[in-house]
This record gives C-alpha cells, structure tokens and sequence, in this order.
C-alpha cells in the first residue's frame, strides 16, 4: 500500500458516504410538499421514510457478511448503483405507492455503504489516525445530508419542481458512482477483499445457512461492548432523524420563518454539523473518546431543551445551528470505539450491528415524530429529543467506563490477524 493510496480510499468513501447520505434524506425537507401534492399527512411520508430506513435494517448483517467474506467493493458497487436507481425511479413517482416502492429500492443500495466503507477504512488506517480518518468519512456523510436541503432551497427560490430537486440529487449520484468504482479498479486487493484467512473455505448452501446464522449472532452476542454501541446508535439516530425531518417544520411553525430560509437554515445546520465532526475527529485521537461523548450528548440535550420552548428570540434561533452539530462531534468517537472493540475479521458484521441501530432510528423516528408534530405540537416533540439526548449521555458514559477495561484486549485481538 502508498499513502496516496491510502488517501484516495478515504477520499472515494467520503464520496460515497455523501451520495448515500444525501439519498437518506432528500424526502425530509420535502415533506410538506410531498404531502400535498400526493394528498397524504406529514405522517405518511415520515413512514415512506422510515420504509428506506426498515429496508436498509435489514439487509445490514447479510451486506456486512458479504463484505467480510468475499469483497468491500462488490457490496460498495451495489450501493452506489441501487441507490441511484432508487433515488431516480422517487423522483418520477406519480402516486403515493409508487413513492413508498421507490423508497424500498432506495434502502435496498443504501443498506451496503456502512458495512463497505467501515472494513475499508480500517484497512487503511492505524491507531494514529483513526480517528482522523472516520472524522473524514462523517464529514463527507454530513455535507451529504445537508445538500438536498440546499438544492431545495435552491429550487425552491427558482420555483422548480420538486422532481427537479431530487433528480440533481440522483445525476450527481450517478456520475460520482461511475467515478468511484472506475477508481477502486486500481485498489490492491488487500484492501478491497478480506484476508485469505478470514474468507469462507466452501461457498455457502441452503443446508448451511441456519448454521451460520446462528454462529453470526453468536458472535455478535459475545461483545456486549458493541451491543451498548447498537442501543447507543438507536437513540442519537431517532434524534438525529427527528431534527433532519422537523427541523423545517419548527422553524416555520415554531418560529415564522419562510419555507426557503427554513431549508437553508437547517442545511446550514448540517454544514455546522459536518465541520463539528472533524474536530471531534482530531480531538478524539488526541484526547480519546470519553470526553467527545460527553461533550456531544451533554450539549444536545440543551440545545434542543432551549428549542422545545419556542420561546427564543428571532435573533437567537441561530443556535439551531448546533443542533445536529452536537451529535456529529461525538460521531468519531463512536466509530473509534466499534473499531478498537472488533476483531478485524468482525469488522463489517459489528459496524453493519450498529448500523442496524442507526437504520432502527430511522425507521422508528420519521413517522413517531410525524404523529407526535400533528398532535402533540412541536415543544413535546423537541423535548422528546432532549429527552433522548439525556439517555444517551447516560449511556454513552457507561459504554467509554467499560471500553477503557476492555479495549486492551479488543485491540491485541486485532493486531493479531
């Protein structure tokens, strides 16, 4: 391996983590239009998202086997392909139904990104810079998700079409993805296949399946270290969902702001969020990943305790801006800690794991929170996230008291393949 190999890894996975994550979210600052124009609630489109999100949880353990026993790349290529097919075929959806089927195809090539990006990374990476390096691939995740709430704003303001609005999402989608796989043609196999060792001896057969089933969640069962990231994953994921989806919608109705400044502020929300995850990124291979955590969670729960009021001066609503960016900043650590409590050969099975919790969050959240907007009112909502911000300070302690116990004999494990 070369450094500028090394590099051009990190670099393509950032990509791809911003095209996968600007598919996540291109419905949610669309969700009052999308609502009109295929006269349904708020609700229902949270639950057409929560459909992508239902999809990419479960195919998260089957996309992570095929990552750590045959190849990174294959299952990368499906995700940047099915994704984009996904993401065109909802911006020419003329029914409700339709969208909920475009939806489905969507998760089905975004469920592959995390168990791809995370084994590849690691390969590429040391205990020097790890954090660095996973600070990168959040960076380019976050600037993903604030994109489609800046072309909205941008359509928006040029009176497009929401079609419009999503097809550039997917032409972008779909050049990038033309551009990485041509580009990892040239990656050495030891970074984009696992090791000889790790690799199954026999292909698997329907007789064998039951089997390895049950010796995956065996296997997955034993680190209750990464069990306690998958809980931890969940609810800064519901919260995460919930202040992508409503953000807009507490600032126009909570606050009287215009649709368009609305999107531009919350993508520039996600902007802040994305900047955030680098210096916990840095801060993290400086510090460690106890007092990223702590930091993060502690602010979200007051950032969007203040929110919840609506009672903030106009000129004060710009501490929106630290919203979202409160959970990025702790988002290096979390992944620093899956990395150093996994066995290189569980590397894609234990991140797909804490994906699955992520991807529980999103399907749980859109919807839950649609309800509670429509009836509850915008304060409960908010408050509900504040909530969950202090359940994840709660545990996000416990996991980093128990990891700097366990990690020593995580990370020998590792080094040992």
């Amino acid at each position: 391996m070369t450094d500028a190999q090394d590099r051009r890894v990190v670099a393509l996975v950032t990509g791809s983590h911003f095209v996968n994550h600007s598919y996540l979210v291109m419905l949610a600052p669309l969700v009052g239009v999308l609502a009109a124009r295929f006269d349904v609630s708020i609700a229902a489109i949270g639950l057409a998202i929560g459909v992508q999100n239902a999809v990419v949880l479960v195919l998260q353990l089957p996309m992570g086997y095929v990552s750590d026993a045959y190849s990174r790349t294959l299952v990368l290529g499906i995700s940047l392909v099915v994704g984009t097919l996904g993401a065109a075929l909802t911006a020419l959806a003329t029914s409700y139904a339709w969208l909920l089927v475009a939806q489905l195809v969507l998760g089905v090539g975004v469920a592959g990104h995390h168990p791809a990006h995370y084994p590849l990374l690691a390969a590429v990476s040391t205990d020097e810079n790890r954090g660095r390096a996973y600070s990168a691939h959040a960076f380019g995740g976050s600037v993903g998700l604030a994109a489609p709430y800046a072309v909205v704003a941008g359509t928006t303001a040029l009176d497009l079409s929401w079609r419009v609005a999503i097809g550039v999402v997917a032409v972008v989608g779909a050049v990038f993805a033309a551009y990485c796989l041509l580009r990892f043609r040239s990656v050495d196999d030891e970074i984009t296949r696992p090791g000889l060792a790790e690799r199954p001896d026999e292909r698997p057969t329907l007789r064998s399946v039951p089997g390895r089933i049950r010796a995956l969640f065996r296997t997955l069962a034993s680190s209750g270290g990464i069990l306690g990231l998958t809980v931890l994953a969940f609810l800064t994921s519901a919260a995460a969902w919930a202040i992508r989806t409503y953000t807009p919608s507490l600032l126009v109705r909570g606050y009287g702001l215009p649709d368009g400044t609305a999107s531009a502020l919350t993508s520039a929300m996600l902007v802040v969020g994305a900047g955030l995850i680098l210096a916990g990124g840095g801060l993290t291979d400086r510090v460690g990943a106890g007092p990223i955590v702590v930091g993060g969670y502690a602010a979200l729960v007051v950032v969007a305790a203040l929110l919840a009021t609506l009672s903030l001066p106009l000129a004060a609503v710009g501490i929106v801006l630290l919203l979202s960016g409160s959970i990025s900043f702790s988002r290096p650590a979390r992944s620093t800690l899956a990395d150093r409590l996994s066995r290189r050969a569980d590397l894609g099975k234990n991140f797909a794991l804490v994906t699955i919790g992520i991807s529980l969050g999103g399907v749980v959240a859109p919807p839950v929170f649609g309800y509670l907007v429509d009836t509850a009112g915008l304060t409960v909502s908010f408050g509900l996230v504040s909530a969950l911000g202090v359940l994840s300070l709660a545990l996000g302690l416990r996991i980093v008291r128990d990891a700097s116990f366990a990690v020593p004999g995580a990370a020998a494990g590792a080094d040992g393949d």
